[in-house]
């Protein structure tokens, strides 16, 4: 496998597992304000996350970028909601993650 291939796959674990990790600190917050989407969220998040482990053992170029452009998706979607509720933390983030993330598909595509 190519060096783009492997970027990509770190970078897509690295942005699943931030992902699962917010939603875990969601859920478990005391003051957690939506507990119910709070799940909904951590359920989202192993899938993604379980899938883009599973993309560094396939090898598979069609399943990273499947994958890679989900994650990036994601993470513009959640700078988007950062934007909504006006925070800055949530919306620098998760654009900066979703950048990367793009760049690296955008290199494996073009390899």
């Amino acid at each position: 496998m190519p060096l783009s291939f492997w970027i990509c796959a770190a970078v897509t674990v690295a942005s699943a597992y931030v992902s699962l990790g917010f939603s875990i600190a969601s859920l478990v917050a005391p003051n957690s304000p939506s507990p119910i989407a709070s799940r909904y969220a951590l359920a989202r998040s192993i899938a993604l996350a379980a899938v883009a482990t599973i993309a560094f053992f396939t090898g598979s170029v069609a399943f990273l970028l499947a994958i890679a452009a989900a994650m990036t998706v994601v993470q513009a979607c959640d700078a988007a909601i950062g934007v909504s509720i006006r925070d800055r933390r949530k919306t620098v983030g998760p654009a900066v993650i979703a950048m990367i993330n793009l760049a690296a598909l955008i290199w494996l595509l073009t390899r």
